[in-house]
């Protein structure tokens, strides 16, 4: 730089010998300053981790580029309970949250696109969320922006700072569960220009009006400008380049390419000019790495190799967001300009030259090209030059992208929730209510679940179970019977979307009580799922009216519910009461996903199914009534043995009502009855009593014609 300045100074002085002259001491200033000092800009690396240490860099942005940035402001962690369960298998569940700022550019930025969280999407394309997050904002870093309410809230308004010439985001109340409840290492597709950006623009905007790009070069998509000095940042990306730069009128020019050449004056001075030339350049392999905006701005590789191979591998970084054909033709470039790297030539021209300054491109009168001088020497009224040649663009390779491995960028959707009431564990006393939640897209992660109402308020009870399987019946099926396997009748669903899948297993997992869905008001076992069409399955090898759902069997219609029973996706539901409404509110991810659910538990797993094989046999002593009972434990009948009675009691209540409406009831202890003293015919319903309630009733009609 001190070799520009007092070129300057020297020529505006004493003319073209003064800035010659200055050129020289110039030169022995910048050696001093600048020769011994490597360079500390940015490099090409994989993304790098999220800051939050004093005094860290925060880059100026340009273009389109994705940054880790760097903490500037969090409070600490919050944390909310949450209870699930009943008496002694009641458990407490803590969830966490977190509130930050991030620091993203020095300069001023147009917007944020997608967030990825420990290499996850967090943010998509669209702006929707995948992880919960009470409330996001992003400032741009102009000098007009006001403090952030939240930090505000938190500090103070007069202790709260605007951060202004910093661009920055802030996270409020971030759900930590998917990130082992800390603050995840956050990475950021930032927007600072509404398009790729040159070079040469880049180089004018860091260099803050001290260099003029003669040249614009390459586009690039993104750059992240950083390092221990603004010529470090700049170097980053000129050097890879071939740039250099020169003299101007009013400045620092730059130069990348061909360009505008001078004519040397053809009087050269032979015989004792000095010949600077470099032994012949040996041929080498090109490689370039650099930020792929293809995968995500990963590091990508564009290579030029020789045929037959080298012993030299020119590898270059450039830490630059590039597509995959522009990489492709620097890699192009690079190639040719280390073929030219050899082809040097010294000229000695008389005193008449001595404006010639390094930097300038020139034309020779037997040589043909352009060449760049390098370095001049002042000698004896002589003035030797030597020039290197100025490369054309190269062939650029056939650009290899190969197949990203991309974060999935799927829209959560719209959040569903259905109440289910189901059998228990154990022989309680309340009903128990599961809720099951899904999406209506595969990106649906889960819900933040509330109880109560708008009269009464809502209560937040912490987050849905794994995501279900929802979806509605387009095909009932038929009648049938719970004794046998129902392989008649099919059921045709349709799910919330294509990503739902269900799966065929064998009889001895249907045994284990695998594939269990409830159908409308009946519990289905199904064998075989059969994928019919998008979202649409076929179920067959059907066992019919499980956990004693028989009597809903004839109650089926076309879009009933339908919902997989995995126990996965159940989300037990405190408090449920018979009789009493239950009404639930699941809010999703997106802002506005709110779904709301209500039912009334019947209570009906509560009490003991109805008894079964109701039939009337001849016996010695005249006919006789007899049945089995069922308990409400379900279990597989394994070794002939009955399943314990879960009541306090085994006793059941018999209904006789004549053909005039008549009805007289018998409450026995015994699975059998003698109708000794019926006239006509008549309708018999059983029930078994059970420690909440009657079971719904057997019925069989008789008369005592029937038994003789």
């Amino acid at each position: 730089m001190a070799t520009m300045v007092l070129t300057t100074l020297g020529g505006a002085v004493a003319g073209p010998v003064g800035a010659a002259l200055g050129r020289v001491a110039g030169g022995a200033v910048d050696g001093a300053i600048f020769g011994g000092q490597a360079r500390q800009g940015p490099r090409l690396r994989e993304l790098q981790v999220q800051l939050s240490s004093n005094g860290a860099q925060i880059p100026k942005l340009f273009g389109t580029m994705r940054v880790a940035g760097t903490v500037i402001w969090a409070t600490d962690l919050r944390e909310a309970a949450s209870t699930s369960g009943k008496g002694a298998g009641r458990t407490m569940q803590f969830s966490y949250s977190a509130s930050f700022a991030v620091a993203l550019s020095g300069r001023p930025i147009r917007g944020i696109r997608r967030i990825w969280a420990e290499g996850k999407l967090l943010r998509g394309a669209a702006g929707d969320w995948k992880t919960r997050t009470g409330g996001f904002r992003w400032y741009p870093g102009d000098e007009a922006q006001m403090p952030d309410p939240l930090i505000a809230s938190r500090v103070g308004i007069a202790d709260a700072p605007a951060y202004r010439g910093i661009a920055y985001a802030v996270f409020e109340d971030l759900a930590l569960a998917d990130f082992g409840n800390r603050i995840p290492s956050l990475t950021f597709e930032v927007e600072a220009d509404a398009g790729p950006v040159a070079v040469g623009t880049i180089v004018e905007a860091l260099g803050g009006g001290a260099i003029r790009a003669e040249d614009a070069g390459p586009l690039f998509a993104g750059y992240a400008a950083s390092g221990a000095q603004v010529r470090d940042a700049i170097e980053a990306i000129v050097e890879p380049l071939g740039g250099w730069y020169a003299a101007a009128d009013d400045g620092t020019a730059l130069r990348i390419g061909a360009g505008p050449a001078r004519a040397l004056r053809d009087a050269p001075l032979p015989t004792d000019a000095p010949t600077w030339r470099r032994p012949p350049i040996a041929p080498a392999d090109i490689v370039i790495a650099y930020h792929d905006i293809a995968r995500d701005y990963q590091a990508g590789v564009q290579q030029i190799l020789r045929l037959g191979g080298t012993a030299r591998v020119v590898r270059i970084e450039l830490p630059a967001a590039l597509d995959a054909a522009t990489a492709a033709r620097i890699a192009g470039d690079v190639a040719a300009r280390e073929t030219a790297l050899g082809d040097v030539r010294t000229v000695a021209l008389d005193w008449r030259s001595i404006d010639v300054a390094p930097g300038e491109r020139v034309t020779l009168s037997d040589v043909p090209g352009l060449w760049r001088v390098r370095r001049t020497r002042i000698e004896a009224m002589r003035i030797t030059l030597e020039l290197v040649r100025i490369a054309g663009a190269g062939h650029a390779a056939r650009p290899a992208t190969g197949v990203p491995q991309l974060a999935a960028d799927v829209p959560a959707g719209r959040t569903v929730i259905r109440l289910v009431e189901l059998p228990g564990e154990d022989a309680g006393a309340v009903p128990v209510v599961h809720a099951v939640a899904a999406g209506t897209t595969a990106g649906w992660r889960q819900a933040m679940l509330s109880i109560g109402g708008d009269a009464t308020g809502w209560r937040e009870i912490g987050s849905t179970a794994a995501g279900g399987v929802i979806g509605s019946v387009t095909v009932p099926p038929a009648a049938a019977t719970s004794l046998v396997e129902d392989r008649a009748s099919a059921i045709e669903v349709t799910l919330l979307h294509d990503a739902m899948t269900l799966e065929s297993i064998d009889a001895a997992a249907m045994d284990r009580g695998g594939n269990a869905a409830l159908v409308g008001e009946e519990i289905v076992q199904f064998g075989s799922a059969v994928r019919t069409g998008p979202c649409r399955w076929r179920l067959l090898r059907l066992w019919r009216g499980v956990r004693g759902t028989a009597s809903a069997m004839a109650t089926h219609r076309p879009g009933e519910g339908f919902v997989l029973l995995d126990p996965a996706t159940l989300r037990p539901v405190d408090g449920a009461m018979t009789g009493v409404p239950i009404a639930m509110m699941a809010a999703g991810i997106v802002d506005g996903d709110v779904a709301n659910a209500t039912m009334v538990p019947t209570g009906r797993w509560l009490v003991p199914p109805a008894p079964v094989h109701l039939s009337i046999m001849a016996s010695r002593d005249g006919p006789l009534l007899r049945w089995s009972r069922r308990a409400r434990q379900f279990a597989p009948w394994r070794d002939g043995v009955d399943q314990p009675l879960v009541e306090e009691r085994e006793a059941y209540l018999l209904t006789v009502t004549d053909a005039a409406g008549t009805a007289r009831s018998i409450e026995l202890t015994e699975t059998q009855w003698r109708p000794v003293d019926i006239v006509g015919r008549v309708t018999i319903e059983l029930r078994q009593i059970g420690t909440n309630g009657l079971s719904p009733p057997a019925t069989l009609s008789y008369s005592p014609e029937m038994s003789r």
